[in-house]
């Protein structure tokens, strides 16, 4: 296919190789060209991290006629320091300004703002870039949330989520069993609850409300809240002790009381109904259904070879979703494809035939981090090792 003004045509797979390891990673939520952009958040030991925003470079700068076949996939556009490893990074659900807002959860809670350079030629950082052009954006941090009560100590945050219904909410987790819900605009705490009798690895809100959440972490079980009535909560969920046989080697029996902590949560952004979590050392990811909760809907296994480490759903379809381990495979599914062939009994019991993916790709190393585009659909972050790449649907 011939390029158009010098370009070629639209690539199936972009690639970003970044200076250092990946692991937080969020599409910008919009339609135009800025949903090309991506926030980068780096995990090392050291304190030296970084929160790194970059785009796609052949949409760039709209004024060049011409392709520069030197220049990486994705090219950033600004870059700040962040002490501690950072463990989630989320753009604002609605742009509502002419900046753009960011949230980042570390040791504390950050609000960053992410606006044009006020000269071509300013930058905070240039000397590790590979072309000699400046940052054309600044990140400048707005806030820094904590809730520090007893002491001067704070508790380092595994996860959060940003309310879309509600965009002054945030709601985080963190290792010292608590869920703290934010207001993001005035930087205040508006409640905070013991979830967990352990720690807390990752919290959502329920798409389409403002006021439910729900939480995972290492007792093994779905918690769910509502902050019209948190005297209650509800346990959706529990995952099934730890075998008796496993390895004293196996890390979640190790930090766990005999649970199978559960690593990660996410709503299905159509069927508020859903949402899917995965064990711990597992291959395996649980859909539930709050309306029926105690036993998954679907259980998706059988596919990748090694523990899984990853998921986002789909954006436009209710039934999809993909995953990624430490296989280094990516796959989609289709829970609304009623899997076929034989049952299977084990134990007397009787299991439906397991689903099978609809999609594959594989990576060159372990997957760390997916990010299905809200915005543009048809594109699928994957992030492994310190490799970012950008997969057309």
């Amino acid at each position: 296919m011939a390029a158009r003004n010098g370009r070629p045509p639209e690539k199936e797979v972009y690639q970003y190789d970044a200076p250092w390891p990946v692991y937080a990673m969020d599409w910008c939520n919009a339609n135009t060209a800025d949903g090309y952009r991506l926030a980068l958040g780096s995990f090392m030991e050291e304190h030296a991290n970084k929160l790194q925003i970059v785009t796609r470079a052949d949409l760039m700068d709209e004024r060049r006629d011409y392709y520069d076949p030197t220049r990486q996939d994705f090219v950033p556009l600004a870059e700040v320091d962040s002490y501690y490893p950072i463990t989630k990074v989320l753009w604002e659900p609605r742009k509502a300004r002419e900046s753009d807002l960011l949230v980042t959860s570390s040791d504390c809670l950050r609000v960053w703002e992410l606006q044009d350079a006020t000269s071509r030629y300013e930058s905070s950082i240039t000397s590790r870039r590979s072309y000699h052009e400046p940052y054309r954006q600044v990140l400048s941090r707005r806030a820094e949330l904590l809730n520090v009560k007893q002491s001067d100590f704070s508790a380092p945050l595994t996860s959060f989520d940003w309310n879309e219904l509600e965009p002054s909410l945030i709601v985080t987790a963190s290792i010292d069993t608590t869920c703290t819900v934010w207001n993001v605009e005035t930087g205040q705490a508006k409640t905070q609850l013991i979830a967990h009798d352990r720690d807390v690895y990752d919290v959502a809100f329920m798409h389409g409300t403002s006021d439910i959440f729900a939480s995972v972490g290492a007792d093994g079980s779905v918690r769910m809240f509502d902050l019209r009535s948190l005297e209650h909560s509800t346990i959706l969920y529990e995952a099934p002790p730890v075998s008796a046989s496993t390895s004293p080697s196996n890390f979640a029996s190790v930090i766990s009381d005999g649970s199978q902590p559960l690593l990660r949560l996410q709503f299905n952004r159509i069927n508020h109904s859903l949402l899917a979590t995965f064990r711990m050392d597992s291959d395996t990811v649980q859909i539930l259904d709050i309306r029926s909760p105690s036993t998954p809907v679907a259980e998706l296994s059988n596919s990748h070879r090694s523990n899984v480490n990853c998921f986002s759903w789909s954006p436009t379809h209710a039934g999809q979703i993909c995953t990624g381990g430490d296989d280094s495979q990516v796959f989609v599914w289709d829970i609304t494809k009623k899997p076929t062939g034989d049952s299977v009994y084990n134990n007397g019991r009787r299991h439906s035939p397991p689903y099978g993916p609809i999609l594959r790709y594989e990576a060159d190393s372990e997957i760390n981090s997916i990010s299905w585009n809200q915005s543009l659909p048809r594109w699928i972050a994957v992030g492994f090792g310190r490799t970012v790449q950008a997969l057309r649907m």
